[in-house]
């Protein structure tokens, strides 16, 4: 089992204490450390500037969200840190939720999947660099069909370092899954439980049997985020993670579309999910949190002593989980390295 750094989106600033906590998982050896977005900071410039004081992890985006930038403009950001890292770049894109992409990025959502296997398609093409970049979809055309009428078919004048950059896909839904295992080089799981392995397995093998999967169960990667948390008092450790999780079953998403309530309701929280919806909607943030049981706390994350941790590991281990990215300071990371080992 890999272990990787996730170092999330900021919320008002910076997080305290990333740039030592990426030098540490450096050190360390683990394998990756991630950045996000959401509606604030970028995914990319963070990355890049502490990406800057490591040589070995990989350096990958969980997520860039697609409807923030053409995609030959994410290819042009791909080819630019692969270079400076020295081939360690891994592109992860996401197509995030109506709310952020209509109410903050201004562009339309419906249709998700099409969307994204168009936008994934152009991107590989600025990354062949094999001929001047045209495409004629549904949701890209390129050059564009209007307008001044002077578009030309262009290819980067960059020479990509690494013509099969990793693609990794954001996904929740089974069918956003099985696409991740069709065109893309891994799969970014947030909210992953062993308990509910079969059901993405499943999900993943209907995407590599398709005609022309680029990958199979062999070369593919699952990272998925993963809390963790070490203290000998489990109620402690749930409780620092309740007010995330209501934050994204109870308002990370309208209350008739929201991706991360129905990967709850699917686990069997059917119930529950309803009821801290009800109450983040309703403005009552912390009596959500608090309708959050510890089961489901545990189903998601690794929290507790380091024995308890590292018996429920084993279940983690039979998945289709090839790493697991943690977030927390720098004696976090160093603790999970060596309870992991």
């Amino acid at each position: 089992m890999k272990l990787g750094y996730h170092i999330g989106y900021w919320s008002s600033g910076p997080p305290h204490g990333a740039l030592e906590a990426i030098r540490e998982a450096d050190r360390l050896g683990f394998d990756s450390v991630w950045t996000a977005e959401a509606y604030g900071s970028d995914a990319f410039t963070p990355l890049a500037w502490w990406g800057s004081s490591t040589s070995t992890v990989r350096l990958g985006t969980n997520i860039v969200q697609m409807s923030a930038r053409t995609p030959t403009a994410t290819a042009m950001s791909a080819l630019s840190l692969d270079y400076l890292s020295g081939g360690r770049f891994v592109l992860g894109l996401g197509a995030s939720g109506p709310q952020v992409v209509e109410g903050w990025y201004g562009q339309p959502y419906p249709r998700p999947l099409a969307r994204t296997r168009e936008y994934i398609d152009i991107v590989r093409q600025v990354l062949a660099r094999e001929a001047p970049v045209t495409y004629d979809g549904e949701f890209f055309q390129l050059p564009y069909q209007g307008g001044a009428g002077l578009g030309k078919p262009l290819k980067p004048t960059v020479h990509p370092l690494r013509a099969d950059l990793p693609i990794y896909l954001a996904a929740e839904g089974p069918k956003n899954v099985a696409l991740s295992a069709e065109i893309a080089d891994g799969w970014l799981p947030m909210f992953f439980s062993p308990r509910s392995n079969k059901f993405y397995r499943d999900a993943l093998a209907e995407g590599f049997a398709r005609p022309g999967a680029r990958r199979g169960w062999e070369d593919f990667e699952v990272p998925a985020s993963v809390p963790l948390i070490v203290d000998d008092d489990v109620e402690r450790c749930a409780d620092l993670i309740r007010p995330s999780l209501a934050l994204y079953i109870g308002g990370m998403g309208a209350k008739q579309m929201n991706f991360h309530r129905d990967v709850f309701a699917r686990l069997g929280y059917e119930e529950t999910a309803t009821k801290v919806q009800e109450l983040y909607l309703a403005g009552h943030k912390n009596d959500a949190a608090a309708a959050i049981p510890t089961k489901l706390v545990e189903d998601i994350a690794l929290i507790g002593p380091p024995a308890k941790i590292r018996d429920e590991l084993q279940a983690w281990r039979e998945t289709v989980v090839t790493s697991l990215l943690l977030r927390g300071d720098a004696s976090l990371l160093r603790t999970a390295a060596e309870i992991v080992s």
